[in-house]
C-alpha cells in the first residue's frame, strides 16, 4: 500500500518527529511505500488567499450557482494589464459557463495542485501532529482548507446547495486514514471534558469520513510529558507495521 503522511511539527528533535520515525520504520518492515509531506519543512502556506478561490470553482457545480459567481468577470479581474484583459476578453467570447469554470479550476495555486496529486496517488492517509486548541496546528488545518476542495475531495447534492449539512457527496477513494496526536492532558480529561468527542466530530468525521475515507482511526498519545514515551514509540511502530490491517 502507498501511504501519504502529512506531518506538522517545527522541531526535528520533538516527540512528534520521533513518532514519525518509528511509524515509517513500521511501514518499511511491513513492505509499504510512503511519502512524507513535512509542512514546516516545505513552508506550506496555510492561509486561504484570493487565488484559492479557483479551488472552489468546479464545472460540476449547478449552473445557477456558477452563473451567480459571474466567472467571466472574475477571469477579467484577475488578469494583468489592459493587453492581457483584451486577450482574456477575446478568449471568453463564446465560452459557456462550465468551460470558464473548468479553466478557473485548472489555474488553482500550484502548491495546492501538487498536494492534491499526492493525495490522489495514495491509498492510505496519515496525519501526525500535536493538538493545538483542540484541533490540528494551523499549518495542517490550512492544508485541509486549501487542498480538500470542491470537486476533488467532495461535492454537494441539491439538498447540500440548499444548506443541508447531510448533502455532501464523498469523492475520496482511500481505504484508511490514521491520525496520531500527542497531547498534554490525560485521557480522562479528554473524555470527561468532551474534548475527544468534539475532535472526533470535526477532525475524524467531518474532515475524513464524510469525504469518503472508509476506515478512520484516531490514536491519542495522552499526557506525553508524564507517560512512558518509549511505550508510545513502540505503539507508533506497530501502527505502521499493522497499517493495512483493520
Amino acid at each position: 500500500m502507498h501511504i501519504l503522511i502529512v506531518f506538522a511539527h517545527p522541531n526535528r528533535k520533538s516527540f512528534c518527529h520521533a513518532v514519525l520515525q518509528q511509524f515509517t520504520k513500521g511501514l518499511k518492515d511491513a513492505g509499504h511505500t510512503w511519502e512524507v509531506v513535512d509542512l514546516y519543512a516545505i513552508r506550506f502556506d496555510p492561509v486561504f488567499r484570493t487565488q484559492d478561490f479557483a479551488s472552489y470553482v468546479h464545472e460540476s457545480m449547478p449552473l445557477e450557482i456558477l452563473e451567480q459567481m459571474n466567472l467571466k468577470q472574475h477571469v477579467l479581474d484577475s488578469t494583468g494589464g489592459p493587453i492581457q484583459r483584451r486577450i482574456a476578453s477575446r478568449w471568453l467570447r463564446g465560452k459557456d459557463t462550465q468551460a470558464v469554470a473548468r479553466f478557473i479550476h485548472s489555474r488553482r495555486p500550484k502548491d495546492v495542485i501538487a498536494q492534491w496529486e499526492k493525495v490522489k496517488s495514495a491509498q492510505g492517509l496519515v496525519f501526525i501532529a500535536p493538538i493545538y486548541w483542540c484541533h490540528f496546528p494551523a499549518i495542517m488545518k490550512g492544508w485541509f482548507e486549501r487542498v480538500f476542495s470542491y470537486g476533488d475531495a467532495y461535492a454537494l447534492t441539491p439538498d447540500g446547495w440548499r444548506g443541508e449539512v447531510n448533502g455532501r457527496i464523498p469523492l475520496l477513494h482511500h481505504e484508511k486514514a490514521l491520525i496520531i496526536t500527542p497531547t498534554l492532558f490525560r485521557e480522562e480529561d479528554y473524555e470527561n471534558a468532551g474534548l475527544k468527542r468534539a475532535m472526533t466530530t470535526i477532525i475524524d468525521n467531518w474532515g475524513l469520513r464524510y469525504p469518503g475515507v472508509k476506515n478512520v482511526q484516531h490514536i491519542y498519545f495522552y499526557a506525553v510529558r508524564d507517560a512512558n514515551s518509549q511505550g508510545y514509540l513502540q505503539h507508533a511502530y506497530r501502527l505502521g507495521k499493522d497499517f493495512s490491517e483493520e
